[in-house]
């Protein structure tokens, strides 16, 4: 199994810190931003890991990580997307290297209080399909949000007005091959992406499509509120951290 981290776009919540670099080399309380979801892969056994940069200043991607060490990889990929296309159109610059085998992504704005290796577990032996993480959450207005019936999700909503329920997808999916199929057949959305929503519906509507519910806590760090509240979490919990 190999691992995705998306770390393109421009940043713009973010502004003007973002003017100067990449909102994924951004420092949350001791360590860059980028460091947390490597730190994910990592304790999860995935050694395999493709970052997608993009924006400003995305060569320093490189000078930060080379190839992994800190992270006791013996390598790291790279490859970069232009302009904001949307989370599954990062997603799918991963193509050619994942060479059909199945694949762990996270957002490389999440940071997690724990980890993700039941999770991991749970897809290989699941055989096939999607795994997304859900996490309840005050705003679900801000998310896509899942339906489920018993332990079943029945469909997802992104930034729905009136949610369903308050369980939030995170940014941490799994997928099988079939995801580069699905990729080239969306459509581009109102905002003119290709939204990984559209991807995740794709496998509930196939029937092949799992969930859990993330332990400990979640943040993103995309605006500078949860900028802010990732860097007091990790600070008084910590995270995943490298040492």
């Amino acid at each position: 199994m190999k691992g995705v981290i998306l770390a393109g776009g421009l940043g713009t919540r973010l502004f003007p810190l973002t003017k100067i670099t990449n909102k994924h080399l951004l420092p949350v309380y001791d360590r860059p931003m980028i460091y947390y979801p490597i730190q994910t892969l990592v304790n999860a056994g995935i050694d395999d890991i493709m970052i997608v940069t993009g924006g400003r200043k995305s060569g320093d991607f490189l000078s930060l990580l080379g190839n992994g060490r800190d992270f006791g990889l013996k390598h790291l990929n790279y490859t970069y997307q232009e302009g904001e296309g949307g989370i599954a159109e990062a997603l799918g610059l991963a193509e050619h290297w994942a060479q059909g085998e199945s694949i762990a992504v996270v957002l490389g704005d999440n940071l997690i209080e724990k980890n993700i290796n039941k999770a991991v577990a749970d897809f290989k032996a699941q055989g096939k399909g999607a795994k997304i993480m859900l996490k309840e959450v005050h705003d679900p207005q801000r998310f896509g949000v899942a339906t489920l019936e018993g332990d079943k999700v029945t469909r997802i909503i992104e930034k729905p007005k009136n949610p369903e329920s308050n369980l939030a997808v995170i940014g941490i999916y799994m997928y099988d091959g079939r995801v580069w199929d699905i990729i080239h057949r969306l459509e581009p959305s109102d905002r003119g992406e290709l939204e990984i929503t559209d991807v995740n519906n794709w496998f509930i509507e196939d029937g092949t499509m799992t969930c859990e519910v993330l332990d400990g806590w979640w943040t993103d760090a995309g605006t500078f509120e949860s900028l802010h509240a990732a860097a007091k979490l990790v600070a008084e919990g910590g995270a995943n951290k490298v040492d």
